[in-house]
């Protein structure tokens, strides 16, 4: 018996030392994978800067947030979380804090940030009824000022390389109709812009941004087309008899979207490079919108929080229908999906075809730049 303890103990340590290097092993992973995100756009992807501002586009009160981990509002548009949320998990990194967050601070700077702002369009002019909202244009000097501030904490080559190795998301266009264009009968932009002639205009000043998105640094960046605007829950609620889609509003995707895709096709050639990465969030969403049953959601027309038909009319509120089960809707409120929904769309970015993802998904780039 004695004989054989050290033996017995040799063995233990053996097997502890393995447990050890495997358990630094698991741990080193995610930071040997983990890089930059910075995000960009409106509400699908503000991650709580609108909390900061004084704007009726925000979403800081119950029951927002109610799947979320700390189970409270954050300013998210989702009952959890949100795409770029999911996004960090998928690529080993925190979540992205608002650039307006007192938190965003020494080393979680080099995180990234969310600079997005619900209520803004690729024109300045989009979502004037929300007042005190961060533009495309005002986003973008934050993204110069962030990296000021990286280049005094790591110095400005280590702050440039952060950037350039960087994951960047885009969320554009979905307020330029609802928010701007279709807003009220004969609205200004309507009355300037017969649709198609809009949606030219809408592109060449989407170009200016990316433009300006590159010359700052950014050297992949997803940008998502707008999704099926006629058939989220409030525009049912406006629009629909029968449940069908919003007509107009479908009109106008369909004319957006591909004159993106080519947009963005331009600018990959005019740079040399896969810069500009498609997104098809219409594909993404129509998956679940036309079939949600076959996704596991009872509907993809009533929202889970909201009140009047189709759940549809005005905000999310503490005193709104709230749906028991969050999970079996596509839609949170009458505009955003659930994060359920969420889940299904970036699951697609990372492994979807090229019919979701152009010219590659975001596993394929993941792969690609690790080799580099």
């Amino acid at each position: 018996m004695d004989e054989n303890k050290p033996r017995i103990v040799s063995s233990i340590m053996i097997f502890v030392c393995m447990l050890i290097i495997t358990w630094s092993n698991i741990i080193a992973v995610p930071q040997a994978e983990a890089r930059a995100f910075f995000v960009f756009g409106d509400s699908l992807v503000d991650n709580g800067n609108n909390n900061y501002l004084a704007t009726t586009a925000r979403a800081d009160s119950y029951p927002y947030g109610i799947d979320s981990p700390a189970h409270r509002a954050s300013g998210r548009f989702s009952n959890g979380l949100n795409i770029p949320d999911i996004i960090s998990e998928k690529i080993g990194s925190e979540p992205t804090l608002p650039y307006l967050s007192p938190e965003l601070d020494g080393e979680r700077l080099l995180v990234g940030a969310n600079f997005a702002s619900a209520g803004i369009g690729i024109l300045n002019d989009t979502g004037i009824q929300f007042i005190n909202i961060i533009r495309i244009t005002a986003q973008l000097q934050y993204f110069i000022q962030y990296q000021q501030r990286v280049s005094a904490l790591i110095g400005e080559e280590q702050a440039q390389n952060l950037v350039k190795q960087a994951l960047v998301l885009i969320t554009l266009g979905g307020n330029d109709f609802v928010n701007n264009y279709y807003l009220v009968p004969f609205s200004a932009r309507s009355r300037q812009f017969a649709l198609p002639d809009y949606v030219v205009f809408l592109i060449s000043e989407y170009r200016k941004i990316l433009v300006n998105l590159y010359e700052l640094g950014a050297r992949r960046v997803l940008v998502t087309g707008t999704g099926p605007l006629g058939c989220v829950p409030a525009e049912l609620a406006m629009h629909s008899r029968n449940g069908e889609c919003a007509v107009d509003l479908q009109r106008a995707v369909n004319l957006f979207n591909p004159q993106l895709t080519q947009l963005l096709t331009q600018l990959n050639t005019e740079i040399g490079s896969d810069v500009f990465i498609y997104a098809n969030a219409f594909e993404m969403h129509l998956d679940f919108v036309g079939n949600p049953q076959a996704y596991g959601f009872v509907t993809s027309k009533i929202a889970c929080c909201g009140q009047g038909a189709y759940n549809g009319i005005g905000l999310c509120t503490p005193a709104s229908n709230l749906c028991p089960n969050r999970d079996l809707y596509a839609f949170w409120d009458p505009f955003h999906p659930s994060e359920r929904a969420n889940r299904l769309i970036v699951d697609k970015f990372m492994i979807g075809s090229i019919e979701y993802m152009n010219p590659m998904n975001l596993s394929t780039i993941l792969a690609l730049d690790s080799r580099t």
